[in-house]
């Protein structure tokens, strides 16, 4: 890694997730609730998702006061340095308010726009993905490779679900539609998760809608450093509509299935 600014954001990317990784593991109360709702009664926000965002930005600002912040949980501020840090303190938080380990700490950095550095640290598999933009995708110390492309049929296939009634109940039937045409389906719980996943060749593939910036920006940019295609609609960027991550040779077919689908529609 040449770039001096890209190593330093690396280092921060991987010091704030250890440390934040560390507060959500030990620190979770016997008795954790849910502190807010957000979009709806099952979109939760537990006392450790604030107080571990409230962590990763008093580190992040310490270190670099003149970045921009995005964070799930309401940290944004515009930043002058063209450095912006993408962070959601705790991606999978129903799974850890009901103590299943499918949990991270995600974190990116973006310069002038473009996601430069991704840290997803996964504290119950005691896992560290990270990537740098040009310099590959590791888990540890060891380079990641996404698995070689499947036919469609023999695809192990991640997605994940909303927490609006009516978006469910259509990506409900995208599923019920995808399901007879690959090998089997996975529902984890954690976007992040699920796309280091794909970066790992644990999965074949994943896609999801409606996501927001948090929960794609570092295991995005992960899953593509290890080789993953990663994108929406025909011709688009991945976004909150939609994001697809495969190998080269699933990415199409699954696109176009997802296209027939209408995955995007709500």
């Amino acid at each position: 890694m040449t770039d001096p600014l890209l190593s330093e954001l690396h280092e921060l990317a991987l010091e704030a997730g250890r440390r934040a990784g560390e507060l959500l593991r030990d620190g979770r109360p016997d008795d954790l609730a849910v502190a807010q709702t957000k979009t709806s009664a099952v979109d939760v926000v537990t006392e450790m998702d604030i107080a571990a965002e409230k962590l990763i930005t008093g580190f992040l600002a310490e270190h670099r006061p003149h970045d921009g912040l995005l964070g799930e949980e309401g940290a944004a501020t515009t930043g002058t340095s063209g450095v912006r840090w993408v962070i959601d303190p705790l991606d999978g938080t129903v799974n850890y308010l009901y103590g299943l380990p499918t949990w991270a700490v995600s974190i990116a950095a973006e310069r002038d726009g473009e996601t430069v550095v991704g840290v997803v640290e996964v504290p119950m598999r005691g896992e560290t993905f990270h990537a740098v933009l040009g310099g590959g995708a590791r888990l540890g110390d060891r380079s990641l490779a996404v698995r070689p492309s499947p036919e469609l049929g023999q695809a192990l296939v991640a997605t994940g679900f909303g927490y609006v009634q009516e978006r469910r109940a259509h990506q409900a039937e995208v599923v019920a539609q995808l399901l007879p045409q690959v090998r089997d389906i996975r529902r984890g719980g954690s976007a992040a998760i699920d796309l280091c996943d794909v970066a790992a060749g644990r999965f074949d593939a994943y896609y999801e809608r409606g996501l927001n910036p948090w929960d794609l920006a570092a295991g995005e940019l992960i899953a593509r450093e290890a080789g993953a295609l990663t994108g929406g609609r025909a011709g688009e960027r991945a976004s909150g509509e939609l994001l697809l991550a495969a190998p080269e040779g699933l990415f199409g077919m699954l696109q176009e299935f997802l296209e027939r689908a209408g995955a995007w529609h709500d």
